[in-house]
């Protein structure tokens, strides 16, 4: 799991895994989860990083978690 904070962009990237990108779903205007072609989550784009991350419904929460606050972003939910 590999983390990128774009602190202009007020954005996070997490990197799940390095299968190849097929589709996305977003789950509200501020989270995303990419796919790979088998339905595996690839990817977990987070907007509005600043305001603080909701982690329901999205896959490896306790992980993301851990991560997030390791890079000093405010978890409200998991």
């Amino acid at each position: 799991m590999k983390l990128r904070h774009d602190a202009e962009a007020d954005a996070v990237y997490i990197q799940l895994s390095r299968q190849k990108y097929e589709f996305e779903k977003d789950l509200d205007p501020e989270r995303r989860i990419d796919y790979s072609a088998d339905g595996s989550p690839i990817g977990i784009e987070l907007l509005c990083v600043s305001t603080g991350i909701n982690l329901q419904s999205l896959p490896d929460r306790q992980t993301m978690s851990r991560l997030l606050k390791q890079h000093r972003i405010k978890v409200l939910a998991s």
